[in-house]
């Protein structure tokens, strides 16, 4: 079972940090790698939801700006809001 969970974080990080616009790419791959251990099992089904959302509606969101796509709140999006990319 551990190596299963293993396998699909690296996928997450895999699939957080090539997304297809350098800045969401450092952006996101950080915010993905500062958490993932953090998160239970459910916390890793919504970060994949998550990182199937399109790199221009996720900037608009972490920027406060108004997107025509809804992000529903849950803690993914809860700390990506509140995350300080250094």
């Amino acid at each position: 079972m551990n190596f299963e969970i293993d396998k699909f974080k690296k996928r997450l990080i895999y699939r957080s940090q090539y997304r297809g616009t350098k800045e969401m790419d450092k952006l996101i791959g950080t915010f993905v790698k500062e958490y993932i251990n953090n998160l239970d099992n459910n916390g890793l089904i919504e970060l994949e939801k998550f990182l199937e959302i399109d790199d221009d509606v996720l900037y608009k969101f972490y920027n406060n700006e108004k997107t025509e796509f809804d992000i529903k709140e849950n803690k993914i999006t809860n700390l990506f809001k509140n995350f300080v990319y250094k």
